[in-house]
């Protein structure tokens, strides 16, 4: 039987053709975590059939959560929902199967044709209401009741996906630090107590789709997440448009108090003393959406594929030196963005990227397999590389090298590598830094810095930094060595210093070539300084919130003699993203309220001390920024793109978790968590070209807390980046197309 082999979402992913015994006939939707097939059972039962991406069913923690999402679903199978023909969580590519339903969406329904009459709305509210009894006996709370989880069938409707479902009586209700749900059909209890939402927030939740059902819309509408979030939490309910003789009863549903809100239960004895003779929902003929080879949407739904459009073009705001006008652009090969709550649902219940990783070919003989080098396709002129620094057994969790260039070489580290010189036009290994017993030299999640000579390595276990040599005949030789464990606010590498941030806010450099001490001091308005600089090794910046918490204190500082070039106390949560062009500052602005969210820009010129907002085109989660000319390129959690600035664009990478994002020239360079090197036009927003993922069955890598950001190397042309499998590869800057 053949396996399943689709290596991702990505355009060049191959098909499968089975799961398990079922033959995939047609592929009804995808998404970020996995694809819907059309199938058949061997009685000629349609199905729906979720296969997960490769990517995820390398990592033990998302296979646990599908085993639970499976295991709800069969829980909860009966008359109101999509009964579990088959699954197999523990397959190599987890796969779940359902019955097939045929029946629109209530989403897709009211799109087409708009809101439902009275008597509709209320033989809905009543079978909705009878299927979350059944789905709450069953001790499952299914936390994300929408209209694009209700099938409208002929025999009533159907609650269908239960990914973020978990049992009411679990400790473990939702992840430590992420929301889940769908923003406009969350309760206040999900934005405020996530561990406390009960079978209440789905009442909550259909109180919210009997809304749009009546009207098209959602009671907290807004085009801003963030908006949405915060009238969820403390504003009325917008029910214009609903029946007058449903308002008593939705507004119990919409209570801000769970206490308050009716149970399933209560909702059904209102509806049957209300009207008795409720029959089937009446549908206009033709509203089952059609799919491959005529059937009807399956009962396990995955958000479409979203066909790309050209970047919006955009004027500089005010204050914002303006950048070279844009030729027109490419169609970009990107997915348009999403309705933006729908896109926060995606960043909301997503839980990182989990990855496999590719064997490469065994090295010929007398040749050492850690030292494997491959050459790739080559551009005219340049031979791409790709090289593994230290080959790993089947089944190693992830070792994802980080990676710097100068002084005419390529300086790498990983978990049992602390650092290797690499040849830039060969990827042969120069020398190897092998780590001492017991891993006590494993390098730590940040690329090596080369200053005064040296190439410095922050330990892993963050109690030591090493200086060494990078010489090629040094062979990274240990030339000096720090214990960092008292100084609490790092230590950071900047021009020719050291900068150690002690406990009580001290800062002391040291010379990066004698490792002398050549200043001592504290900044005013700075409890724990912790230092960044962006490519000028005359000037550190400090950003720290203030006491009160209403502003960021901003500072910086000539890492020479610690000398203040100036500082300024600046409203709003931030932190420095780079500079421009122009000298300016750029700064994210992160609401305290949603944490990890940025909200916008801040632009802070300190020649003239004027302070310039930029808002976003919506709230971002975990973002990377990085800052070219006059324009801020963010990159958040899910695969949200945007340009903020001189430049203005917004677009959907379909990258679940991505690396910082770098610039040179007008491509941007990003990897992804399954070895992918993009490339974006700055201009629009459009995808240049991408490389094949690494990955393989064989492997896992676990969860990454981070990727390592591309490096180019803009006089040789080229770009080096490295993959969650170990390699470290190149590619031509030039033509991404090719890649």
């Amino acid at each position: 039987m053949p396996s399943l082999r689709d290596t991702g979402p990505g355009p060049e992913a191959e098909r499968p053709e089975y799961a398990g015994q079922y033959r995939l006939e047609a592929r009804l939707g995808s998404g970020g975590m996995g694809v819907v097939h059309l199938a058949r059972s061997s009685s000629g039962l349609l199905l729906a059939v979720k296969v997960i991406h490769a990517e995820f069913a390398q990592d033990p923690e998302f296979r646990g959560r599908f085993r639970q999402e499976v295991a709800a679903a069969r829980r909860v199978s009966g008359a109101f929902t999509a009964p579990v023909v088959d699954a197999d969580p523990d397959a190599e590519r987890p796969w779940m199967a359902t019955l097939h339903i045929p029946g629109p969406t209530l989403s897709d329904h009211v799109k087409r044709n708009g809101p439902l009459a009275s008597d509709d709305v209320r033989r809905l509210a009543a079978g909705l209401a009878e299927a979350l009894r059944d789905i709450h006996r069953a001790g499952v709370v299914h936390r994300d009741l929408k209209p694009g989880n209700v099938l409208l069938a002929a025999d009533g409707p159907k609650v269908i996906d239960f990914g973020i479902s978990r049992p009411s009586d679990s400790e473990m209700r939702t992840e430590t630090g992420k929301l889940i749900g769908t923003p406009p059909f969350m309760a206040p209890e999900q934005f405020q107590r996530p561990r406390e939402v009960g079978p209440a927030a789905d009442v909550f939740a259909l109180g919210s789709v009997l809304v749009h059902a009546a009207t098209g819309r959602g009671p907290f509408d807004s085009e801003s997440p963030y908006l949405v979030a915060y009238q969820v939490v403390h504003d009325e309910a917008d029910l214009g448009g609903v029946p007058q003789e449903l308002t008593p009863l939705i507004e119990d549903c919409l209570a801000k108090d769970p206490a308050d809100r009716p149970t399933p239960d209560a909702l059904m004895t209102r509806l049957r003393r209300d009207a008795p003779d409720a029959g089937p929902l009446t549908l206009p003929a033709g509203a089952t959406a059609e799919m491959p080879g005529g059937a009807a949407p399956g009962a396990v739904r995955i958000p479409e594929q979203r066909q790309p459009v050209r970047a919006e073009a955009a004027r500089a705001p005010a204050g914002v030196p303006p950048e070279a006008p844009a030729p027109a652009a490419p169609r970009p090969r990107f997915a348009r963005r999403r309705p933006l709550w729908a896109a926060l649902a995606l960043l909301l219940a997503g839980a990182g990227v989990f990855t496999a990783v590719q064997v490469l070919t065994p090295a010929g003989p007398g040749q050492d397999p850690a030292l494997q080098t491959r050459p790739s396709r080559a551009a005219a002129g340049f031979h791409p590389w790709r090289t593994t620094l230290v080959e790993r057994p089947k089944g190693y969790v992830a070792e994802v090298p980080y990676c710097t260039s100068g002084d005419g070489a390529v300086f790498c580290g990983q978990s049992g590598l602390p650092a290797a010189r690499l040849d830039p036009e060969t990827g042969e290994v120069v020398w190897r830094r092998t780590a001492a017993p017991a891993g006590r030299e494993a390098v730590s999640p940040t690329p090596p810095v080369l200053s005064g000579g040296l190439l410095y390595v922050f330990a892993a276990d963050g109690r030591r930094l090493l200086a060494l040599d990078p010489s090629a005949g040094g062979k990274g030789a240990t030339h000096w060595s720090k214990d960092v464990s008292g100084y609490e606010g790092g230590a950071a590498v900047v021009g020719d210093r050291v900068l150690l941030t002690a406990a009580d806010g001290t800062v002391t450099a040291l010379d990066s070539a004698t490792h002398r001490q050549r200043w001592r001091k504290r900044f005013p308005g700075h409890r724990l300084p912790v230092f960044s600089s962006f490519g000028d090794p005359r000037t550190a910046y400090a950003a720290e919130a203030t006491a009160d918490g209403t502003g960021s204190q901003v500072t910086a500082v000539d890492p020479a003699d610690g000398r203040v070039r100036w500082a300024r106390r600046l409203p709003g949560t931030l932190t420095p993203a780079g500079t421009g062009a122009s000298g300016a500052l750029y700064l994210t602005s992160t609401d305290p309220k949603l944490v990890n969210y940025t909200t916008g820009v801040v632009r802070y010129d300190p020649a003239t001390g004027r302070t310039r907002r930029l808002p976003l085109a919506a709230p971002l989660q975990n973002t990377s920024a990085v800052v070219h000319g006059e324009t801020v390129y963010l990159l958040a959690e899910g695969g949200a793109l945007q340009a903020v600035g001189a430049r203005k664009w917004d677009t959907e990478t379909a990258v679940s978790r991505g690396s910082a994002p770098v610039v040179s020239g007008d491509r941007l360079f990003f990897t992804a968590a399954d070895g992918r090197l993009l490339a974006v036009d700055t201009r629009s927003g459009g995808l240049l070209g991408q490389t094949r993922p690494q990955l393989a069955a064989d492997r896992h890598n676990g969860f990454l807390q981070a990727l390592p950001a591309p490096r180019v190397d803009a006089a040789r042309g080229r770009v080096y980046a490295a993959a969650p499998n170990g390699t470290v590869f190149t590619a031509p800057t030039k033509d991404p197309a090719a890649w």
